[in-house]
């Protein structure tokens, strides 16, 4: 076989199914580059301690390194008064690197989620400035900073609520389908029971009796989630537990673990993978309307939610609500991109 009729032979070899699936994914440009882009400032929001903190990552003193990122000095560390931790916003902090030959090394954004600049000559919310560069809060903090984290939190939140929810869905929905019968009926008539509860008061009433945490949002958003992906498994296993290859397997003797996991399961993803998306944005805008309501998390944690709040209560503080609009907004548009895309590539009518 000569070097030119190798490349044609391995053109010729039989594609796998996810292999075809990924390059009909790969066609849709606007789907594709919207994975690209949404899964780049996902990773760079990973690393917010690094690009937004009013802490130095690195600090050379005397020959030693430090990292406040990781480690609590202080300030008698650095050659300070007191043992408190060092405050490196302060400006005797910079004297004593000046004059004692330190160097320290700041993120790009010298302001954390949290941090109240103190400089501002004027009423707060202030205006985008060279310090600031998105302006601050009605509490002084910088808002690309609090952007930038509650990004991270409102994607990560998404992600564990669609897990936990697809995952609770799954096994529903493959119950119901598999057994069918009595299990299926009753499983119907707990889902419209337990649909029909008033799923907004319920987050009033555990709000006004625990303290809201990320942990207690969780839990009661996935109390809920897992009923509308469960009817599109139910169905696929209804579809499959007659088919020929489920008979033989049952015939030979085959659990029906064994059987839902490795013969109907694979099927009946397709519905949950083109789903998974529109998911985690319904659950980043669920997170989102909670903030806004103050039904969310604490006060003090980073949230987009919280941000518009601040924007609708001070209107004439443009670049609250704006800049908040604009990531949120992008976000969402981005994973239904990334959706639609999933969903051609896993049509059976295009395979």
């Amino acid at each position: 076989m000569t070097k030119l009729e190798r490349p044609k032979r391995q053109l010729l070899r039989p594609q796998s199914p996810g292999h075809r699936r990924w390059l009909r994914f790969r066609k849709n440009r606007r789907g594709y580059w919207s994975l690209v882009i949404f899964t780049a400032i996902f990773i760079v929001s990973l690393f917010a301690e690094v690009l937004s903190n009013d802490k130095p990552f690195l600090i050379l003193y005397q020959g030693k390194p430090y990292f406040p990122l990781l480690v609590s000095y202080p300030e008698t560390t650095f050659g300070g008064d007191f043992a408190t931790e060092t405050d490196y916003s302060d400006p005797y902090f910079m004297e004593l690197m000046t004059t004692q030959g330190g160097h320290a090394f700041f993120p790009p954004n010298r302001h954390s989620f949290d941090t109240i600049n103190r400089k501002i000559d004027g009423p707060v919310p202030s205006p985008p400035t060279w310090d600031n560069l998105l302006g601050t809060d009605d509490r002084g903090r910088d808002v690309l900073a609090r952007l930038l984290y509650g990004f991270r939190l409102s994607v990560l939140f998404g992600f564990a609520l669609t897990l936990v929810g697809t995952l609770v869905g799954i096994v529903a929905g493959a119950i119901q389908g598999y057994f069918g019968g009595r299990t299926d009926l009753f499983f119907q008539r707990f889902i419209e029971i337990w649909g029909s509860m008033p799923e907004l008061y319920l987050l009033i009433i555990f709000s006004s009796i625990f303290q809201p945490s990320i942990l207690l949002l969780l839990i009661l958003l996935s109390l809920f989630s897992w009923m509308g992906l469960s009817d599109y498994v139910r169905a696929e296993f209804l579809k499959g537990r007659n088919m020929d290859y489920v008979k033989a397997a049952k015939a030979l003797g085959v659990g029906n673990i064994t059987i839902m996991y490795r013969h109907l399961l694979p099927n009946g993803l397709t519905p949950v993978i083109t789903f998974l998306p529109f998911r985690i944005s319904s659950a980043i805008l669920a997170l989102t309307s909670l903030d806004f309501l103050g039904l969310g998390v604490p006060p003090s944690t980073p949230s987009l939610g919280e941000l518009l709040a601040q924007g609708k209560a001070n209107i004439d503080a443009w670049w609250l609500s704006l800049s908040t609009f604009m990531v949120l907004v992008g976000s969402l548009i981005l994973l239904i991109f990334i959706g639609e895309a999933l969903r051609e590539a896993f049509d059976p009518r295009k395979s």
